[in-house]
């Protein structure tokens, strides 16, 4: 079976992954669970659709017969990953997503022997949650050995799409987690910092982001921190009170925060894609306060994840990983982001 689906076909980010496919001379598989959403991309690109709703497990088994890989890019993932995860390791099918959700990363690594038993590979953040972030906090920990302490810190950003806003949305409840001693956990109130991406110090601000987990695995450092620019709306949500953020993620007020989601554009435009940048700064230290950075340069995030994911469910489908769960690093190593165009690398 060499065969790849993208479910979530009709997304944002799911158009971006078949297009780009299809520009690689591959034949992907669309599907989703509204058949009537395929149809006008599959007749735009002369590609098969499959559909099936995440609650009907006999039907999504279904769907993956003749299957390899699956791209599951329909979130929030928090709510999707398991039941597709589940379909994969009835079917036999390599399972790989987009996501940067902690809690999601860490349930699929729970899966690791029910992985290694169904001869399948669970490998969640194959885009730009956490490829390149992932990558860079290994290459910098290979650099420290012995770290124990780890900083990432992310700026630049090209706007969001409907599905990340929702994810958002969603994840506003949660507090600051971190890793400490190995164990996640969440603090009192979001620490502010600064980082310089290679254009003057900058304001950060701590979040809870994938990293906490994939770098855990990936590099075995105790204590992970992750920090974003502190561009205002994000800094204004990570700083409401605890009371504030539970209110907002009830459902009265998701189903406000939604309608207006609703209304915002699809994604980011291409052209707004091709002339944004992100950045990425790993910091490592050791016991003995010794310190080791390095920064990276990468294209837009939706870009970037649209050739990481369709990179990955081609290795996995040429059977190029062992079967379990799975980081980016761990599947592929630290240099595995320097193969895509326009990743530029740079040791402090």
């Amino acid at each position: 079976m060499t065969a790849i689906l993208i479910y979530g076909a009709n997304g944002y980010t799911g158009q971006l992954l078949a297009e780009h496919a299809v520009a690689e001379g591959l034949r992907p598989i669309l599907a989703g669970r509204d058949p009537d959403k395929l149809q006008p991309l599959a007749a735009r690109l002369g590609l098969e659709t499959r559909a099936a709703r995440l609650d009907d497990p006999p039907r999504l088994r279904a769907i993956l017969a003749g299957v390899a890989t699956v791209i599951h890019a329909a979130g929030p993932f928090s709510r999707t990953a398991r039941p597709m995860a589940e379909a994969c390791l009835a079917a036999g099918a390599h399972y790989l997503d987009i996501t940067g959700e902690i809690e999601v990363l860490e349930a699929l690594a729970a899966r690791d022997a029910d992985a290694k038993a169904a001869g399948i590979v669970l490998l969640p953040a194959a885009g730009f949650d956490v490829v390149p972030s992932d990558c860079l906090a290994a290459h910098v920990a290979r650099r420290l050995p012995g770290a124990t302490q780890l900083r990432i810190s992310i700026g630049g950003f090209g706007g969001f799409s409907r599905g990340t806003a929702r994810t958002m949305a969603e994840g506003i409840a949660w507090g600051t987690r971190v890793r400490r001693d190995g164990r996640i956990v969440e603090l009192p109130s979001p620490p502010r910092s600064s980082a310089d991406f290679g254009r003057g110090p900058r304001r950060t601000v701590g979040l809870g982001w994938g990293d906490v987990s994939s770098a855990w695995y990936s590099t075995g450092v105790p204590n992970i921190d992750v920090f974003f620019e502190a561009f205002p709306a994000m800094a204004a949500a990570a700083g409401l009170p605890a009371g504030l953020r539970k209110i907002i993620a009830g459902r009265t007020a998701q189903r406000l925060i939604n309608r207006g989601i609703d209304r915002l554009p699809a994604g980011p435009s291409a052209s707004a894609r091709a002339s944004a940048r992100s950045t990425f700064l790993a910091e490592a230290w050791n016991a003995a306060g010794h310190r080791t950075a390095s920064r990276m340069e990468t294209p837009e995030g939706y870009t970037l994840t649209a050739w990481t994911a369709l990179e990955v469910a081609r290795r996995l489908a040429a059977g190029a990983v062992a079967a379990g769960f799975h980081t980016p690093v761990t599947a592929f190593g630290p240099d595995f982001i320097l193969g895509f165009p326009n990743v530029v690398r740079t040791d402090l």
